[in-house]
């Protein structure tokens, strides 16, 4: 059983979400309030698996903020809006949300993006695909198609080999790939000097997902 909590300022939309996931097999409504600040106040201190956190609330929070501290209390974070926002979008990922919907999903859509999200993986969606490949932000490096599948499926777990047989190159190339890849993220100011980090990148700036991908 996924426990969720939903954090919105739109009443109707929490009174909609009380009724669709009443009825979703495997989720479980725990909280349903219309501000981070009453989220983390609840009396149950049990943090729930997945928040779905609206991406701008009307107490003038910033997506990022909201999202840094529902991920500090212990749980993941699926931002849903009406609107996509790609800079507010970006800034919610950026601070750690793990997934991004808007609100015209059917119900079907977002009980999968709840699950994807409390497995601990990044709950996709065009919307989010549109954001990145529009992301003129520049601590988000450039990267070229090669060097992008090289990295995502040397993130992936793959080894350096099994990475440039799947390009069809030699392990020398890939790994020049891969050094020029960790020399973008350096210049952007955000060093990936590991399997881990490049890995960290990867969900970060939802390199696996898109029309390079």
């Amino acid at each position: 059983m996924i426990t969720v909590a939903a954090v919105d300022d739109d009443r109707m939309l929490l009174d909609g979400l009380r009724s669709w996931l009443a009825g979703a097999e495997g989720l479980r409504l725990v909280a349903a309030v219309p501000t981070v600040d009453a989220l983390l106040a609840r009396p149950d201190p049990r943090a729930a698996d997945v928040v779905l956190l609206d991406l701008v609330l009307g107490d003038g929070s910033t997506p990022e903020r909201n999202v840094r501290r529902v991920r500090a209390s212990g749980s993941r974070v699926l931002v849903i809006s009406t609107v996509a926002d790609r800079t507010r979008i970006l800034a919610a990922v950026a601070a750690g949300a793990d997934g991004y919907l808007t609100k015209d999903h059917d119900l079907q859509t977002l009980a999968a993006a709840v699950a994807t999200v409390a497995s601990g993986a990044t709950a996709h969606s065009p919307e989010l695909a549109f954001a990145w490949v529009h992301d003129t932000c520049p601590d988000r490096p450039r990267l070229a198609p090669r060097e992008r599948q090289v990295l995502v499926d040397y993130a992936s777990g793959l080894t350096l080999k099994a990475t440039a047989r799947r390009a069809g190159i030699s392990a020398h190339t890939a790994k020049y790939y891969l050094d020029r890849v960790k020399e973008k993220y350096q210049e952007a100011g955000r060093p990936a000097y590991t399997k881990t980090d490049l890995a960290r990148r990867v969900r970060e700036d939802a390199l696996d997902t898109g029309p390079d991908a």
